[in-house]
């Protein structure tokens, strides 16, 4: 039996598989006929909720492949090729943004601003369809180079002879990782300020894109905490994963949590102190009518709570237990995504200071949809290849740490 059998996923995961695409298949069904029989246009934005939800975790596996190839930590060799089927879901990810690209003119307001609009005049050549198309797909064109270079390489070094090709390999792929982090962070800004924050045309925050960066990495390493934990007592990963992993990975979440924690606090903090009307009026709608409770929810639940359950050293070392926690942190930040969402304006109606808290059944079916074909989509990616770089060179050492004292 070859490195590369030996290292193959469980075959429990083929029934996850069927379970998935079962449920996400008719969740989708039923979304999309109820959705346009009954409001369309509501329909796009949960379907926008869905999509930046898990398109995000998508998308910031790519962000934690960089980093791990920077940061040369064992974490990051166990962690590599969960974050890497992850990432190979870009192609679904970019079906599931074509419904987003085709209604935006139904979901977003600032294609139906009046011409003499202060917006329309300061961003007439940036901010027309045809543009915000045309840049959406420069988004996943790059985010594609990234995710193809990464895999191909890695799979490369899964075909090396000896050790000495594969460390070439992995040197190329840590040499990549340094510039394009960069890229990666500005177009994630991008790609955030045209999906996202153009929901409040006439609204801006110079933060915005640190946001989705740093909850995005949160949100993948929540999602592959989970499931190495899942592989933990399964083979073949029960004799290479142990408490110092799940450890290491336990204070990536808690940081991750703090920086996103700092990263809000910062852009209230400047809005704040700046006190102009265009920029407060976003805080207001999200802490007034209903919106407040769901804002200290998040305080209290997606910062507070989280801080200090993964201050306990002997928690993180539980894989179970930590996986609870990241699937607790995960659903907080499908609530955060609904925050961001929810206040913004819809087409024809008068702005204001005040947004009555309102949810609906599309916004509770959307990410299952979409959550049950991507989850499908990522197991079918996980099954292709083995669940650790069988040739990387730092593969034994890592090993080893996991399972040291």
């Amino acid at each position: 039996m070859t490195d590369r059998d030996r290292y193959r996923a469980p075959g429990e995961l083929n029934g996850l598989l069927s379970l998935a695409l079962g449920v996400g298949g008719v969740a989708t069904l039923v979304f999309w006929i109820g959705g346009l029989i009954q409001n369309p246009e509501q329909a796009l934005r949960s379907w926008l909720l869905g999509f930046i939800f898990w398109g995000g975790i998508g998308l910031g596996a790519i962000g934690l492949l960089i980093l791990q190839y920077l940061t040369g930590g064992a974490w990051g060799v166990v962690l590599r090729r969960t974050a890497e089927a992850a990432s190979r879901t870009l192609p679904l990810l970019f079906l599931m943004f074509l419904p987003i690209a085709f209604g935006v003119t139904r979901l977003y307001e600032w294609p139906h601003l009046p011409a003499n609009d202060v917006t329309v005049i300061q961003r007439e050549w940036f901010q027309t369809v045809p543009w915000w198309v045309i840049r959406s797909v420069i988004y996943f064109a790059i985010f594609g180079v990234m995710v193809y270079l990464l895999n191909m390489w890695s799979a490369k070094q899964d075909a090396s002879k000896d050790h000495e090709e594969a460390a070439g390999w992995l040197g190329r792929a840590t040499a990549f990782s340094g510039p394009t982090m960069v890229i990666y962070a500005l177009t994630v800004t991008f790609a955030a300020v045209d999906w996202m924050m153009s929901l409040e045309p006439h609204w801006f925050s110079t933060i915005w894109g640190l946001l989705f960066v740093a909850g995005w990495a949160l949100s993948c390493m929540c999602f592959c905490v989970i499931v190495l934990a899942f592989l933990s007592d399964k083979v073949p990963m029960n004799h290479i994963l142990g408490r110092r992993h799940f450890h290491d990975v336990g204070k990536l979440m808690l940081a991750l949590v703090m920086v996103w924690a700092y990263f809000n606090f910062s852009q209230y903090l400047i809005i704040y102190s700046g006190n102009i009307p265009e920029e407060t009026v976003w805080f207001i709608k999200r802490t007034s009518s209903g919106w407040g409770y769901v804002a200290w929810g998040l305080i209290l639940f997606h910062f507070a709570v989280p801080f200090l359950i993964l201050l306990q050293q002997d928690l993180k070392r539980k894989p179970k237990k930590l996986a609870l926690v990241a699937l607790f942190i995960l659903f907080m930040r499908l609530v955060d995504m609904y925050f961001l969402i929810g206040p913004s304006p819809r087409i024809g109606e008068v702005a204001g200071l005040h947004t009555p808290f309102t949810i609906s059944w599309m916004d509770i079916l959307a990410p299952i949809a979409v959550g049950g074909l991507w989850i499908a989509y990522f197991i079918n990616q996980l099954m292709k290849r083995p669940l650790v770089p069988v040739m990387d060179p730092f593969l034994e050492n890592a090993i080893e740490h996991g399972h040291g004292h």
